[in-house]
Formats: C-alpha cells, structure tokens, sequence
C-alpha cells in the first residue's frame, strides 16, 4: 500500500490548537499517512527575518500534501518593529507566508465550498478563487508609476472625472489576468464541478463596468465552456452573486472569479455556512497541494480552548480526499455535521463546548462512520 506524507506546519495564533486537535484523527482511521512537522509563520519572522524558513520549503517539498494550521499577518512597519534588533534596517520584507506558498508552489485555484453543515441540507456549492493574478498580482502601487503618466494625463485633458496634483497625489492598484491564467482557472472550474456532480458554473465578474477586463474574461470562459456541454455556464456581476448566495444559495453550483472578487465571496460563503470556524479551503497547483481553515490565527481566542476546530476537521477531509481516501474523507465530513446539529458546539456556535470536546466527538463519529461504511460497502463489492 502505497504511504503518503504530510508536512504539518501549525503555525500561529490558535492554530496549533485547532492542528493538535485534529492530528489524532490520523491514527484513529489507521491511514497510511506520515506526518512530518515544520515551523511556519510570526515567531519564525520575529527569531530570524524570514516567516518561511529554508528548512520548511524543503520539507514541503517532500511532502505530498501539506496541513496548515494558520497565519498572523501585520503591516510592514509593525513587522519590522518586530524583529531583533541585529536585523532591523536590513531590508528585509514581510512577505505573507500564505502568499509566498501560493505564489512559489504555483497555486493558483483556492477552493472554498460552502455546505449546509448547521441547517438541513439546503445548499451545497463551492467558490473557486483565482489564486495569483488580478487585484492581488502585487501591481499596488503608493504613487503613479512614471510608466503610466502618459495615460493619465492624456485621460486628464479630456476631462476624467479625478483630480490629482501630480504622481504623489494618486495610488494606482492593477488587476493583471493572463490568458493562460483565466484558462487554467476556467477548466480547474468546470473540471471540479464535473467530478462534484454540479450543473452549473458561473464566473462572478464586473463586466458590466470593468469593460475591457471582463470582456477578455467572457472569451475564455466562453472558450473553455465549449469543453463542457453538459454544464450550464453563465456570468454574472459579483455583486447579483453576493446577494443571491444569501438569499438563494441552493441555486449556485460551482462560483469562479478573480482573486478580489473570489475572496470576498468565500468569506460571504463562510457567513451562510454559519461562520469561519466551519470554513474549510485547499489550494491547488499543478504539482502541489496545502490545506487550510480560512478562520485566521484569531490571537484574541489563544489559550481559551473555545477555537472551532470543524474548519480544519473539514480542511482535512479535503486533504484525505486529494491523496485518494474519499471514503474516510465523507465519513469525516459527515461527522462533522453530525456533531455541529445534534452533539455539541463551540462557542462561536452558540454552544458552551470547548476545542477539545468538538475534536473527540468528531473523531469518535468519524471512525464510526467509517467503520458503518466498510460493513455496508465490504471491499471488493459494489457501492
């Protein structure tokens, strides 16, 4: 039987709270998965100036998969103010270490779905978000870049709607897509909602304003739906998409868009789910994987033992699913659901239960899943 490896890096804040509590579930399922562990994040940055270090890009590398607990991120100046002193006015720069793994391992599809876990199975979809190009490809700029004077100023003669005194009077911030980018974004979409049994994807866009952009958008969206006749494709303005994911969230399937416009709708997704701490996500390349809770390093929930551990618990079973263990990946999923409905909850749920006591009604539902699954379904018969 083939073995598989996992880095596990726990990161900051309460992640390795919410990462201690789910690394039993590994054992409990007998999975043929070797975890590794390496350092990732703030206490990396404030000891050495770099929050990835060397020896954690390797060990990624090795990796078939990779589990992350979470990220604390702050502002230039206050990271600087951060370090040791040895190392400050060095030029180092705090590079978010979610950012450098998407960027350096080529992970451009964020996958985010957003399933009914507290109500009664309304709706089930999944938001894809373009990982490295649009208003996030790093083209933000403090001042007018001497590059694109000329075109303002040429806009200016002719009457554009601002005023600015000059290049320091104005910030510019570039949304950058590419076609090869839209396109393996596009059939990353489609190809998911093939394989997840959806109908339906729609491109959450601005086309309607973002003219130029999102009529390039609209070609290889149209282009790459010709790939997929059995899959309604439709684009609609991003801001029709946030209100019907609250209001009719049961009529989406699969929901692509740019990396600004998908992370705010990822986050609204996380809302109608019931909140971040049941919001599991994957980031997937071409030759790499990591898995994550989007809930954030929540400093202010540290030591209180009260963190949800149901995202990662669901980022897991994302993960299981990817090395090919899909059954203990729904097992997993179910359980999770089990407990939010009817065993008990977190605080941020409305209930009085604390990490850990999530954590092992969790796992204790999902082995039992597990071994339900394997008396109905023996190996070697039908399913």
């Amino acid at each position: 039987m083939t073995r598989h490896r996992v880095c596990v890096l726990p990161g900051d804040g309460i992640g390795p709270q919410v990462t201690d509590a789910v690394l039993p579930l590994f054992d409990a399922l007998q999975l043929p998965i070797d975890l590794t562990f390496a350092e990732i994040g703030w206490e990396c940055w404030r000891r050495d100036g770099d929050p990835v270090p060397s020896r954690t890009w390797a060990q990624i590398a090795a990796a078939d998969a990779t589990l992350l607990g979470a990220i604390t991120s702050q502002p230039l100046h206050e990271a600087e103010a951060q370090l040791p002193e040895h190392l400050r006015g060095q030029g180092l720069n705090y590079v978010s270490p979610v950012i450098q793994l998407r960027q350096q391992l080529g992970l451009y599809a964020n996958v985010r779905p957003v399933t009914d876990v507290l109500g009664n199975d309304r709706f089930c979809f999944t938001v894809i978000r373009e990982n490295t190009e649009g208003l996030y490809a790093g083209l933000d700029y403090g001042r007018v870049p001497a590059e694109l004077e000329p075109l303002l100023q040429q806009r200016e003669l002719h009457g554009a709607p601002w005023t600015r005194n000059g290049p320091d009077d104005a910030c510019v911030a570039l949304r950058l897509q590419t076609r090869n980018g839209l396109t393996r974004l596009f059939h990353f979409a489609f190809e998911h909602a093939r394989q997840q049994g959806f109908d339906r994807v729609t491109l959450a866009d601005k086309p309607n304003v973002l003219r130029h952009s999102g009529a390039f958008a609209k070609g290889i969206f149209d282009e790459v739906a010709l790939h997929y006749p059995g899959i309604a494709a439709n684009i609609d303005n991003v801001d029709a998409v946030a209100l019907w994911m609250i209001r009719r969230p049961e009529r989406f399937g699969v929901v692509v868009a740019e990396n600004m416009f998908g992370d705010i709708l990822s986050d609204l997704g996380a809302g109608v789910m019931g909140g971040l701490g049941l919001a599991p996500s994957a980031n997937f390349g071409s030759k790499a994987a990591y898995f994550e809770p989007v809930h954030g390093s929540a400093p202010g929930y540290v030591g209180r033992n009260v963190a949800n551990p149901s995202a990662m618990f669901l980022s897991v079973a994302l993960l299981l699913d990817h090395l090919g263990y899909s059954d203990q990946a729904h097992a997993l999923q179910r359980a999770v659901t089990q407990v939010a409905r009817r065993v008990c909850q977190t605080p941020d749920l409305g209930g009085t239960a604390t990490t850990g006591q999530v954590a092992s009604a969790i796992i204790e539902r999902s082995l039992a899943n597990s071994l339900a699954s394997r008396t109905l379904y023996p190996v070697g018969s039908p399913s």
